[in-house]
């Protein structure tokens, strides 16, 4: 079985001692994935057992257990090369559409002007006196920024304006994360992927420090901020959106006197060392789709330069119009007549997939800023709670425990021989029967 990386990532943050609900607090994974996790990594990284005297195990793990695994499996090293050969390949994508834009503006200007000059030279060979005098060729001049080298390097940026605030700069300068031209055309295409990509980690990361806050028993408005669809039919009434959090952290409902539900979690109750409460956002909120991460004025570059592209490309297909001109200037141009569809294609396309792109995502927005607005309601309604609230609060609060496996309760580990441990221990074991004796 292949160790988890989330796994192996929280036993480091946690200092390298840990219990499964310790795993499930800091990750958002089911309890039973996570004593899975912790079993199969201290198995194949030399991991040892602590068992206390009431049953609870920890598990300690040596601090050089990664480097454990990568001599005992291949397939973590082959992984790892794997995931910098794809990051190396997807780079290459990424910067080949702003190629592709480069080379296509480059073939119809050098295909126009080699048209223009051919025209002008069938005109003057009918009026070679009068054309000479008053002809001339005239190519567009593509305005383009004064540093190439300013647009293509890492640092490019535009300059601030003075009335954006010191907060809009640094947000700005965080988002750019320096980004290059060639990155930048992909970015105005297709954007910078899904901002809430971790929506789900975060979601269970942030229900799993709730009920560790409370020590490990809530009630159901405790964590309604952090959930969705829970207003469809009884599901709000009949408390059915909290199965999904009972059975992700092996938690069971209980009934109070007055018939209200409050849920208990006991192998979150259970943890290697003591806890303070740890800080959570009042509510779960997505982030917007951004459209693009590029500065203004890599975006306006380009936008421009694919404006560009496709009036170059209009314009060549009205000098191709006649394809004996082609045929008879041959070379270069005969070869991008041939290829004009695709240069018209792609100029097309490098405008209509962000405008496209632009209006999705205002669509999809308003949906992320209604769930988000309905998960802020939720946590206003919890922080107002009536009598009802307080007294299923109460209740949670007669399961509220915190078991802390320390070393001083550990009756058994793995570390030492038994023989060696029960020596160590003589004197607490005779201490225990000598309590029992007096009682």
């Amino acid at each position: 079985m292949t160790p988890n990386p989330a796994i192996m990532q929280a036993v480091e943050h946690l200092g390298y001692r840990v219990t499964p609900g310790d795993i499930a607090a800091q990750v958002g994974m089911d309890i039973k994935f996570a004593e899975q996790g912790l079993l199969a990594l201290a198995s194949d990284a030399g991991g040892h057992l602590q068992v206390s005297e009431t049953g609870e195990i920890a598990y300690l793990f040596p601090q050089n257990f990664r480097g454990i695994l990568r001599n005992k499996f291949l397939r973590l090293r082959l992984q790892d090369w794997g995931r910098k050969i794809w990051n190396v390949l997807f780079y290459l994508i990424r910067i080949s559409f702003a190629i592709l834009l480069i080379a296509s503006i480059v073939l119809i200007v050098v295909t126009i002007a080699l048209l223009l000059i051919a025209l002008s030279s069938s005109s003057s060979d009918d009026n070679r006196r009068s054309d000479s005098r008053g002809s001339a060729i005239v190519i567009p001049r593509l305005w383009l920024p004064y540093d190439w080298y300013e647009v293509f390097s890492p640092g490019y940026r535009q300059h601030q304006r003075p009335s954006k605030s010191q907060h809009d700069r640094a947000a700005s300068k965080t988002e750019s994360h320096q980004m290059n031209f060639f990155e930048a055309v992909f970015s105005f295409l297709f954007g910078d992927g899904n901002p809430n990509a971790d929506l789900e980690d975060r979601r269970w990361q942030a229900i799993a420090t709730v009920i560790r806050n409370h020590r490990g028993a809530i009630v159901a408005e405790q964590v309604t901020p952090y959930l969705d669809d829970i207003d469809q039919g009884d599901r709000e009434e009949f408390e059915a959106y909290m199965l999904p959090v009972l059975t992700r952290f092996n938690g069971r409902p209980e009934v109070s006197p007055e018939g209200h539900l409050v849920y208990h979690f006991p192998e979150l109750q259970v943890t290697a060392a003591e806890n303070r409460p740890q800080p959570v956002a009042a509510y779960l909120k997505e982030s917007l789709w951004q459209f693009s991460q590029a500065t203004s004025g890599q975006i306006m570059l380009a936008a421009g330069l694919g404006l560009v592209n496709l009036v170059g490309a209009i314009w060549l297909g009205i000098l191709l119009a006649d394809g004996a001109i082609a045929a008879q200037i041959g070379g270069l141009v005969a070869f991008v007549s041939g290829i004009y569809g695709v240069l018209l294609a792609y100029g097309i396309g490098f405008l209509a997939v962000p405008l496209i792109r632009y209006s999705w995502l205002k669509l999809r927005n308003a949906r992320v800023s209604a769930r988000n607005l309905a998960r802020q309601e939720r946590a206003e309604a919890f922080n107002q709670g009536g009598e009802a609230l307080q007294q299923k609060l109460a209740y949670a609060r007669q399961f509220a425990l915190e078991v802390v496996v320390d070393r001083e309760s550990i009756a058994y580990t793995t570390e030492t021989d038994l023989a060696e441990q029960e020596y160590l221990n003589a004197n607490r074991v005779d201490a225990e029967w000598q309590q029992r004796l007096e009682r």
